[in-house]
């Protein structure tokens, strides 16, 4: 079995399935997926979709994202929802019309709205790495870590964590979609939703990754064939 981490999906979900098939994800392999599966993208319907399948048959791990926040706190706020919509809650809101316009709330089935309420999670940890959105001030352990900092801060090249295990995180698009590796910590958001972007695939363990893009164009790296590189 593989832990595999998946960047910033961001409705990209043409890129995901040709990512699952190039990475060769199989039924016993540990996908930790890194949040932002929504917004911006035209398929954030599909996303989902995807990852709630996968995770009724145990084989996910689902992080939180700041754009998973939104949409929730879209529900219930009109300021929040004017926000969302500015930030990307558009495309998502159109990729569940069933009248190909723009969507409502009213959309989205209740199984999404379960899955984002109840089955996201806000790290996940192994005993070599762990696993974020945003980020971890290295001094705290990840149980109090504040939510400001899991969700929103972006990459400034973190100290190595107090609990001595490899960051793995997503958030900060590397817009040269190329992963950013400092050695204790990764970040995997390779800017899929963007133009010259990827969705990245990693194996934690041997450090390779796989990637996709929205036109189904595929290639593969090596994490310490890009260390030191800052992207962003």
């Amino acid at each position: 079995m593989r832990t595999l981490a998946i960047g910033d999906i961001h409705g990209c979900s043409a890129a995901l399935l040709a990512l699952e098939s190039f990475a060769s994800i199989q039924p016993d392999d540990l996908v930790v997926a890194l949040g932002d599966y929504v917004d911006r993208g035209p398929d954030s319907h599909g996303v989902l979709d995807w990852l709630i399948a996968r995770h009724r048959r145990g084989g996910l791990v689902a992080v939180c994202g700041n754009h998973e926040l939104m949409m929730l706190q879209a529900r219930d706020d009109d300021d929040a929802l004017a926000y969302w919509l500015r930030v990307g809650g558009d495309a998502t809101l159109a990729s569940y019309s069933p009248f190909d316009d723009a969507g409502r709330l009213a959309d989205v089935p209740d199984s999404h709205w379960a899955f984002l309420e109840n089955d996201l999670v806000p790290y996940h940890e192994t005993d070599t790495h762990f696993f974020v959105h945003a980020g971890a001030y290295p001094d705290l352990p990840l149980a109090e870590q504040p939510d400001s900092m899991l969700y929103w801060e972006s990459w400034n090249d973190p100290a190595p964590h107090e609990s001595g295990k490899v960051l793995v995180c997503g958030h900060t698009p590397q817009t040269s979609g190329v992963p950013l590796n400092i050695g204790h910590a990764v970040c995997l958001d390779t800017f899929a939703y963007g133009k010259g972007g990827w969705l990245t695939c990693l194996d934690v363990a041997s450090g390779r990754y796989w990637q996709a893009n929205r036109h189904g164009r595929t290639r593969t790296g090596w994490l310490d064939e890009v260390a030191g590189e800052r992207t962003a």
